[in-house]
């Protein structure tokens, strides 16, 4: 039995414009990080407001089984599921922690031939927008810190930080 990384691997991936064809999304309205991955512009989102509303399939928490199938494994079989008796379905992730990365947890990108690819990329740093958030954030802890030890002229209180 293959491993899911030899799975994963072995996967033969659409380009992400031919997806976003798929789903009657524009070219013009992507940000392409790569040939597997993209964002859509803030003006094609708000195009859609006054289209009726799709369906929605929350699943929001999950014990995974002894396999490890859990919350993303469902997600991504269940949209597999749909698009394959003909309905137009996408799944939306959130991008994992990093207690993957570090061995601290199972992988956050599904697993078997219900995983998204590219796995590494999605376990550590996707986009690149977490990373970004956690450098900004230490930035301003750091400038907090160094003001609050030469003398606190703001009056920064500590406990309320």
């Amino acid at each position: 039995m293959k491993t899911d990384i030899e799975i994963a691997r072995a996967a033969s991936k659409m380009h992400i414009k031919d997806i976003a064809a798929k789903l009657d999304i524009p070219e013009s309205e992507l940000r392409q990080y790569g040939h597997d991955k993209a964002k859509l512009s803030q003006d094609f989102i708000h195009s859609l407001q006054n289209k009726p509303d799709g369906k929605l399939i929350l699943v929001t928490a999950i014990s995974p089984t002894p396999a490890g199938e859990g919350k993303t494994t469902t997600s991504v079989g269940l949209n597999d599921g749909l698009n394959k008796i003909g309905k137009k379905a996408a799944v939306c992730l959130r991008e994992p922690s990093l207690g993957p990365c570090f061995g601290m947890k199972g992988g956050a990108a599904g697993g078997g031939h219900a995983q998204v690819v590219p796995m590494e990329d999605i376990n550590l740093h996707f986009t690149g927008d977490f990373h970004a958030i956690s450098a900004a954030h230490n930035l301003l802890a750091a400038m907090i810190d160094n003001h609050i030890n030469w003398g606190n002229a703001l009056g920064i209180d500590v406990r309320r930080i």
